[in-house]
């Protein structure tokens, strides 16, 4: 028993030294600013389509979904508050951030995993160069900068999928109404909730991708190793994340 939680313990503990290297790492100079530029235009722009399309038809098919329920009790105009509440808490970041893990966090362990076997990180080390510093911060740096946007714009889309559904295909209720009620539901609660997760998604996936990068060993069969664990323990570590932010915001 002992034996196989033994990597699971290791590589925990491995995780936690990186980020702690790489928080102390942040106010640090030098910054490559390059770098950060970079890696927000490949998350933010390289991720703009498929997060817009997952926005986009998850409000759709949920309005879509709700519109029999609320039929039966007649409260169709209600959609458009359900649509808002519901992307906006939890299913814009949540999948904002699934897509991004299995786009980015799979990607950065990739590229890191194979300059590690490449010993490209022992020759940078070799030139004075720190990888924390040069590899991990911009990436996490960016990560943070950009998941919040493209959530915002997810959540945006998600209602406009839920208002073409519920208006112009089922004519449920009416556009004003759809809009005023959407409006009208959220709270700063759920504005600073729907804020707070992808933020803290962005930390766990930036930092996942780069861990399953830097401990890569085997050569390539290593790195695909290492691309699928990445993506599979980010995915897991933001349904865990979610649960438990969201039950910090039901306390209070």
């Amino acid at each position: 028993m002992l034996d196989l939680l033994k990597p699971a313990v290791i590589s925990f503990q491995e995780f936690l030294s990186l980020t702690a290297r790489t928080i102390r790492n942040l106010p640090r100079k030098p910054h490559y600013w390059d770098d950060i530029f970079i890696q927000m235009d490949i998350i933010g722009v390289g991720g703009l389509p498929v997060v817009s399309l997952t926005g986009f038809f998850s409000g759709a098919v949920m309005a879509l979904q709700m519109s029999r329920a609320l039929q039966t009790y007649g409260a169709t105009s209600q959609v458009g508050q359900i649509v808002a509440i519901t992307l906006v808490r939890e299913m814009g970041p949540v999948l904002t951030a699934l897509m991004i893990a299995g786009r980015n966090a799979s990607g950065m362990a990739s590229e890191i995993g194979s300059m590690k076997v490449t010993e490209q990180i022992d020759a940078m080390r070799a030139l004075g160069t720190d990888p924390v510093q040069k590899l991990v911060k911009p990436r996490l740096i960016a990560t943070a900068v950009v998941l919040p946007l493209l959530t915002i714009i997810a959540d945006f889309l998600g209602i406009v999928g839920g208002w073409i559904v519920a208006c112009l295909m089922l004519s449920l209720t009416t556009s004003a109404q759809y809009w005023n009620n959407s409006w009208r539901a959220l709270e700063y609660n759920d504005i600073s909730q729907g804020l707070l997760k992808p933020f803290v998604f962005a930390i766990v996936i930036a930092l996942v991708g780069c861990h399953y990068g830097m401990s890569t060993t085997g050569g390539t069969q290593g790195v695909g190793l290492a691309t699928t664990q990445a993506m599979v323990v980010a995915s897991v570590w933001v349904v865990v994340l979610t649960f438990i932010i969201g039950r910090f915001f039901v306390a209070i």
